[in-house]
């Protein structure tokens, strides 16, 4: 006998012990949530699940409510998962950014991909932005992002999301990995769009394939849903240099260039423009968008 085990029993755990000391480390993931909804007195829910946290920043005069959405992690890698619910209540209002650009890093061949999921609900007479500042993709990540976005007859929204393939800035290439970038939008339980990114494999290979990218490293995708899309589409057109369209009452803005500073730079003055054209806010963005 060794203590109070027998010494069998005592052998056995060590060898398990050693064994479990030979396996590769597991790496930790995040699993994190938000949600915040709007009445039309202002914030009227909120949940927060770590690396998900809302901050509300003081407003300027004509803005909407605020809320700034933040990833504490400092990026996403391979298994991580972050999912955000934007509700918007009868007659109330609220723009929802990102603090910054979102840096999605390198998945490890045997990891799952990063998964992102904005989930947005805007109720009679509501009106909602959600202004997502640049998804940067590292060299061989993987991600799979969903905007799903539910709303009622005489709802308004407008959304904007941008993808950058790899810091050029930095001297990096955005060489292979996945990206799935899906978008969703129902009108009354009527699904209005449906459009998907799906690029999987060897970047410039298939970036250089008839009507894709080209040598664009960059790509934004604009959507405004109201009654009067079509009405904007002339101003639609003005800011995006042609790169716009409009079928019932859905307007889309399609916007790409080879430097990703220059498409930040024209996706601020389009969404400028129409922020103010369809919603009735201020020409320029939240400020967060300027620092």
């Amino acid at each position: 006998m060794l203590g109070t085990l027998p010494l069998r029993e005592v052998t056995e755990q060590a060898h398990e012990a050693a064994e479990k000391s030979l396996l590769p480390p597991r790496h930790q993931r995040v699993d994190g949530a938000a949600r915040v909804a709007f009445g039309p007195a202002g914030l009227s829910d909120l949940y927060q699940k770590a690396p998900c946290r809302l901050l509300f920043p003081d407003i300027e005069t004509g803005d909407f409510p605020q809320a700034v959405s933040i990833t504490t992690s400092g990026g996403l890698t391979g298994g991580d998962r972050v999912v955000l619910d934007i509700s918007i209540e009868p007659g109330a209002c609220a723009t929802v950014s990102t603090q910054a650009a979102e840096k999605l890093y390198r998945v490890l061949p045997d990891d799952p991909a990063i998964h992102i999921e904005t989930r947005i609900n805007i109720a009679e007479g509501g009106r909602c932005e959600w202004l997502a500042q640049e998804a940067i993709l590292f060299d061989r990540s993987q991600v799979r992002r969903h905007l799903h976005a539910h709303l009622a007859a005489d709802a308004r929204l407008l959304a904007v999301e941008t993808i950058v393939f790899g810091r050029a800035a930095m001297g990096e290439v955005y060489a292979e990995g996945l990206i799935h970038d899906e978008w969703r939008i129902w009108r009354s339980d009527e699904l209005i769009w449906a459009d998907a990114l799906h690029i999987d494999g060897k970047f410039a290979e298939i970036a250089a394939q008839p009507f894709c990218l080209g040598p664009a490293r960059a790509l934004a995708t604009m959507v405004y849903a109201g009654a009067d899309a079509a009405d904007h589409l002339p101003l639609a057109r003005e800011m995006s240099d042609g790169c716009a369209t409009c079928f019932g009452e859905l307007l889309l803005v399609r916007l790409i260039d080879a430097d990703s500073r220059l498409l930040r730079s024209r996706v601020m003055r389009a969404a400028s423009a129409l922020r103010a054209a369809t919603l009735g806010l201020p020409d320029r963005l939240p400020a967060v968008w300027y620092c």
